[in-house]
């Protein structure tokens, strides 16, 4: 018996467990899905459930069944890579792998800020976003909300809270001179204006110096605050920080041309954790899953696997509320209704396949 983990059912996982499905796998293999969650966390939509606009059954999604494909719904303690096996909190036995897929994702990167850790809320996670969302729910007319960090994550959150509470005082604080720096200039001044209009402060050049309960230090001026959430950037999940690959300065682990850690070739890494050209992003790690799929498929079938194509991204969207947007789109960079309308229609086509 082969025996297949997958550790983490995000986009990249849920890929390669539906792309294995759809091709037919082999009678005497054996697949088993780890996660903390028992279903598929829509993580793009993380910043509607911070800012209450969307019930939790609306980002998620049922694993597929299969008897073939075993789930085990924990969180994972140690990746034993000499051993070859997982190991599970609260579960007794480990599990052993001849083939492992490692997809757990990227947690906030604090960068040694005090107090950002201790007292900030998070989307980075389904239960980060629902505690994010309760804070913010939960505030008095007029209350004040942080947000650290004004890339993709910042913007949406911002923007989303804002439509949704327009009565609170809302504050966005940005490293740079501009809000999303990785954006084409057009994108980057209609999102400037779109927060101008809407009574969202933004601060450039921030520089938080440290964050307490009740407020925000930047640029040595302290800002009384009630609620703040950290988008200021991610690092590879801990489990994945620990293993003994060689890794990029980004803390990722880098990748033979086919997923493989060429220390070790029964082993893939995808998304978050796996060093790219890319930016990190759920169409990348679907992208990186369907081709981690084809070779998994070939190599359970016994058959040679081909070298992947290399990914070429669509492009990238982005939210301002449930009616704008912004993204690039057929290479080329658009703003208002079409973006966010494009975005409603692949969250459509995620939920539906």
């Amino acid at each position: 018996m082969k025996r297949l983990v997958i550790a983490g059912g995000g986009y990249g996982g849920l890929k390669i467990i539906m792309n294995l499905l759809e091709d037919g796998i082999p009678k005497d293999v054996h697949i088993t899905v780890i996660d903390r969650n028992p279903y598929h966390s829509l993580k793009t939509e993380f910043y509607t459930i911070a800012a209450g606009t969307e019930a939790d059954k609306n980002v998620r999604i049922e694993f597929p069944q299969h008897d073939q494909i075993e789930y085990k719904f924990y969180e994972i303690n140690k990746i034993d890579i000499e051993q070859e096996q997982v190991l599970i909190k609260d579960f007794k036995e480990a599990i052993p792998f001849d083939y492992l897929v490692i997809g757990l994702g990227c947690e906030d990167n604090y960068h040694g800020i005090d107090g950002a850790r201790e007292f900030t809320e998070s989307v980075q996670s389904f239960s980060n976003a629902r505690s994010a969302g309760f804070s913010v729910g939960n505030l008095q007319a007029y209350g004040k909300v942080t947000v650290v960090g004004a890339g993709l994550s910042g913007i949406e959150v911002a923007s989303e809270i804002r439509e949704s509470r327009p009565d609170l005082n809302i504050r966005l604080l940005d490293r740079g001179e501009t809000v999303l720096r990785a954006f084409d200039k057009k994108i980057q001044n209609y999102v400037e204006d779109w927060f101008a209009s809407n009574d969202v402060e933004v601060l450039h050049n921030a520089n938080v110096g440290y964050v307490e309960r009740d407020g925000v230090c930047n640029n040595g001026v302290c800002y009384l605050n009630d609620v703040t959430i950290w988008t200021a950037g991610v690092r590879p999940n801990y489990l994945v920080r620990e293993l003994p690959f060689k890794k990029d300065e980004q803390d990722k682990v880098i990748l033979n041309d086919y997923y493989q850690v060429p220390s070790k070739q029964n082993v893939y890494v995808l998304g978050d954790c796996a060093s790219s050209a890319y930016s990190p992003s759920a169409q990348l790690a679907g992208e990186q899953g369907e081709q981690i799929a084809k070779i998994l498929s070939d190599l359970l079938k016994n058959k040679e696997p081909s070298k992947p194509k290399e990914i070429k991204l669509k492009g990238t969207l982005g939210s301002l509320g449930k009616s704008d947007g912004f993204g690039n789109m057929m290479q080329q960079p658009m703003t208002g209704r079409l973006p966010r309308l494009a975005k409603s229609g692949v969250l459509w086509l995620s939920k539906r396949h």
